[in-house]
């Protein structure tokens, strides 16, 4: 990894200075988290490292205002105690900041995806061979660090290991996915169009995950739709297509989606017709068949090394 600063980063001056504003937010973030905490572990809670990885990192983020893709900031941020990585209870005032920065467009207009991780989370990961954290390890770009908190050495999986793990999260991800876009077809033919679009979401959710999980041997512990959306298409830009986004249609079509896994359990508000059910169907389909082929492409290639 290399242990440089958002200035040192070889990225537009625009860039740099966005970078340079996220990581201040997210230090003043937690400051404010921890600082009225009784407890021990939280309120001599440090922030160990925050670190920038994925297309930003590697050089090669895309802002492709015809298509509407934009490449996110990836980062992950490492504490020393794993209750700090609870995200409702200290990072979603500062996921919110970073909205609303991004909403007035002035200080930032790159989107901001965080993943927080303990040292021991991370250096357990490391010792497990998991590629998301050695891949962090090699690219990834250091944005502040507490000295005296360095990472495990990592233990790269043989290839029988690699295979045997990688079979088994495609196994359970894949079927449960395939179960949730059943369930979506039942409830829609007994007009149940909420519970409907639940397991829509639900099952592309888990289809995400399972490309992940079968790429990576990790996936972030989310319900967001968007931020699965945009890792899986850093890793394989073929999913961009799922969702087109050329109308009103097709752009409420996926926000409906994308609600489904709050409101369309817990709203009376939440309302989709019958038309924008089967358009998702549709999409899902398709997610389904690549997400199946690109999984079976890396499992036929694990088995060969095997």
């Amino acid at each position: 990894m290399r242990p440089i600063t958002a200035k040192d980063i070889e990225l537009p001056e625009g860039k740099r200075r966005e970078l340079e504003f996220v990581v201040q937010l997210i230090r003043d973030g937690f400051a404010e988290a921890i600082e009225r905490r009784k407890a021990e572990r939280l309120k001599d809670g440090k922030l160990l490292k925050i670190i920038l990885f994925g297309s930003y990192a590697r050089g090669d983020w895309v802002e492709d205002p015809v298509g509407r893709y934009f490449s996110d900031y990836d980062i992950l941020v490492v504490v020393d105690h794993e209750d700090l990585t609870d995200v409702p209870e200290f990072w979603l005032k500062t996921e919110d900041r970073l909205l609303d920065a991004l909403s007035e467009g002035t200080r930032l207009r790159t989107p901001v995806s965080l993943i927080y991780h303990s040292l021991d989370d991370v250096n357990e990961k490391l010792r497990l061979g998991r590629y998301f954290f050695i891949d962090i390890l090699r690219d990834g770009i250091l944005l502040f660090s507490e000295s005296g908190f360095p990472f495990a050495r990592p233990q790269p999986l043989s290839p029988e290991q690699a295979l045997r793990e990688t079979q088994e999260y495609y196994e359970e991800w894949f079927e449960s996915a395939v179960a949730f876009a059943k369930g979506a077809q039942y409830y829609r033919s007994i007009e149940r169009p909420k519970e409907s679009a639940f397991n829509l979401h639900q099952a592309a959710e888990r289809l995400y995950h399972c490309l992940l999980l079968v790429r990576s041997l990790y996936s972030p512990k989310t319900h967001n739709l968007n931020r699965l959306r945009s890792q899986t298409e850093q890793l394989e830009p073929r999913l961009k297509a799922i969702w087109p986004s050329t109308n009103k249609f097709e752009r409420r079509c996926y926000d409906l989606l994308r609600a489904a896994y709050v409101k369309a359990r817990y709203s009376r508000q939440y309302r989709i017709t019958d038309e924008e059910l089967a358009w998702l169907g549709e999409r899902v389909e398709l997610l389904t068949a690549l997400i199946r082929e690109l999984c079976l492409e890396r499992i036929e290639a694990l088995a060969k090394a095997a």
